[in-house]
């Protein structure tokens, strides 16, 4: 029961390999919400045992309120250099490697920190505050901004099945992980009938901090604002890796965040940032040979990850073995299924390039014409009838397995749904390569005066695929959404005008593809992702989550496609040289 600086104390699980005893060996720690160890380990666990192999002390912590450790447990990430009083995460961090370098015999005064997810943001947060003797970080995983991206919304949207699921698993029970229990297999009819989101309340024994916060902070205001902790990084001053996933279902943007407030100031050459083909956290429990159904040309990414990347790592800096990798980003390019070395990201060979959507449902490189192709099209977006995020039944989001890999789902089960536009390019005649930041812009309209815009990029496989199983198979790239009253303001929202068309800017976060000859690049366009968005009603109101029955109404949306009414997606393209 290691004690912080007020005195509260926090549940800890120190080992060390018996064959080295009497070696000094670094310190490798781990700040978890999660659960520690309740025995030491008969066998090193297959994700820790490439680490192993070097010889760390290892620790493990449970966070303030979670099983036996003291106080009380709030998913927060607010912190503030400027008060010496403060009590928080970067403090917690400090303390107990204070303490375990005082404590722990036999220790060779080097401290690294890593983790996935919440995990990864408290690696994260101690380089707000890092100890001297903390030398070497890796926060994988690590949400930074809970309004504008990451777990608990994205760009204000909310991610209702997972903030209403995730409060109930971890501040429902302080001595456990409990699962919401529902009473229907298919969470998309039980969320449908839930009506209302602030009725989900009613299902808790107590108030839920986060839960609670979310309905009391439906705009990023201040309560969100002080929650972006990487805005208090200036400076890189522990050797960092980044580690982040293309279809990591919780915690995708967060890490470019993270590497890029660390680029501002890296006078030594010590921020990196690791990326390859995974679902949240399977760089460190699988092979990494595939990516849901999509094979990776026999290449282990989440083996070689943890071997010749992670581990060497905090060889090097912890144990002063082993050579200083000279890249500053090390990504998995899919479609060609290879690593590449960057000396900066994004690679400066990469040319932004608009692929438009034109209005007889075709993607081209060539901008509309006037007097060309209709100039727009419509669908009837329907809050009653919200199109599923992956295909029913959708299971709860902590219990199964469908949850990890749903980002990489065949998106066939939405083509060609009524409120689904789907806009599909010829096939490619040369293989087309991106590397760095995708984005889409829709002009678009509503008769409504509250909508969402959701934009999904698709590889789509050949029909004559030798993989039978992948003939046809529309692989999501990218994917994301925006909510129509953040569009000018996410602290001030308000109505669209009905019918009035407007440029929709959607960020679609960083990629390394290859979209291969034969293949085509498909766009599909909607207006719900549900339950993994919350609807919206369509006609504006204060607060979403209290919106009443009559505030859901049909909207018919446009997107349009003609001169100064352009629709495309923006490609960061690259020439078929290898880019470093």
């Amino acid at each position: 029961m290691i004690p912080m600086r007020d005195g509260t104390k926090l549940q800890t699980v120190i080992m060390r390999p018996i064959a080295r005893a009497g070696e000094k060996l670094p310190i490798l720690l781990r700040r978890t919400p999660y659960g520690i160890p309740d025995a030491a380990w008969d066998k090193i666990p297959d994700e820790s045992s490439d680490l192993a192999r070097d010889g760390y002390i290892w620790v493990f912590q449970n966070l303030r309120g979670r099983f036996k450790s003291e106080g009380e447990f709030r998913v927060s990430t607010k912190v503030d250099l400027d008060d010496p009083h403060a009590i928080d995460e970067a403090t917690d961090a400090y303390d107990t490697i204070d303490w375990l370098i005082r404590n722990v015999p036999d220790n060779n005064g080097r401290v690294g920190m890593t983790g996935v997810s919440y995990s990864g943001l408290t690696a994260g947060m101690a380089l707000l505050r890092p100890h001297p003797a903390l030398k070497a970080v890796s926060p994988q995983a690590a949400p930074t901004d809970q309004f504008m991206n990451d777990d608990l919304h994205h760009y204000g949207a909310l991610r209702l099945s997972y903030a209403f699921e995730y409060a109930a698993l971890e501040q429902s029970e302080k001595h456990a992980n409990a699962p919401f229990g529902f009473n229907k297999r298919d969470t998309y009819q039980w969320y449908l009938d839930l009506g209302p989101i602030h009725n989900g309340s009613r299902y808790f024994a107590k108030d839920l901090q986060v839960w609670e916060d979310v309905l009391a902070h439906p705009d990023y205001d201040a309560y969100w604002r002080d929650q972006n902790w990487v805005a208090s990084i200036n400076r890189t001053s522990v050797p960092t890796l980044t580690v982040a996933g293309f279809w990591d279902q919780e915690d995708p943007w967060g890490p470019w965040q993270l590497f890029r407030a660390a680029e501002r100031s890296d006078p030594d050459n010590v921020n990196q940032i690791v990326a390859g083909p995974w679902f949240h956290g399977s760089w460190v429990r699988t092979k990494g040979d595939k990516i849901g159904a999509i094979p990776l040309g026999g290449v282990e990414t989440g083996t070689q990850f943890r071997a010749q990347i992670e581990a060497a790592f905090f060889r090097y800096w912890l144990h002063g073995e082993g050579e200083k990798p000279a890249w500053n980003a090390r990504i998995f390019e899919t479609g060609s299924n290879r690593w590449h070395d960057y000396a900066h990201w994004p690679p400066a060979g990469a040319k932004a390039v608009k692929l438009y959507l034109h209005g007889d449902g075709s993607l081209d490189f060539a901008p509309p014409q006037a007097g060309g192709s209709q100039g727009s099209r419509s669908f009837l977006s329907d809050p009653a009838n919200p199109v599923p995020y992956r295909p029913r039944p959708i299971t709860a989001t902590f219990t199964d397995e469908s949850w990890k890999t749903w980002e990489t789902v065949d998106q066939r089960f939405a083509d060609h749904r009524p409120d689904v536009l789907t806009y599909t390019s010829a096939p490619l005649d040369r293989d087309i390569r991106i590397a760095g930041p995708v984005s889409a812009t829709l002009t678009a309209s509503t008769t409504g005066s509250d909508s969402d815009m959701i934009v999904k990029l698709i590889d789509v496989w050949p029909e004559d695929s030798k993989q039978e199983e992948l003939r046809g198979y529309q692989f999501p790239i990218a994917m994301e959404v925006r909510r129509g009253r953040y569009l000018d303001s996410y602290t001030q929202p308000h109505p669209l005008r009905p019918g009035v068309a407007r440029a929709w800017q959607m960020p679609l976060r960083d990629r390394d593809h290859v979209f291969r000859k034969g293949h085509r690049i498909m766009v599909q366009v909607q207006s719900s992702w549900f339950p993994l968005i919350d609807r919206n009603p369509q006609h504006f109101v204060p607060r979403i989550a209290y919106a009443k029955p009559d505030d859901f109404v049909k909207a018919t949306q446009t997107i349009y496609s003609a001169p100064g009414k352009a629709s495309f997606v923006t490609l960061p393209i690259l020439n078929a040289a290898k880019e470093n």
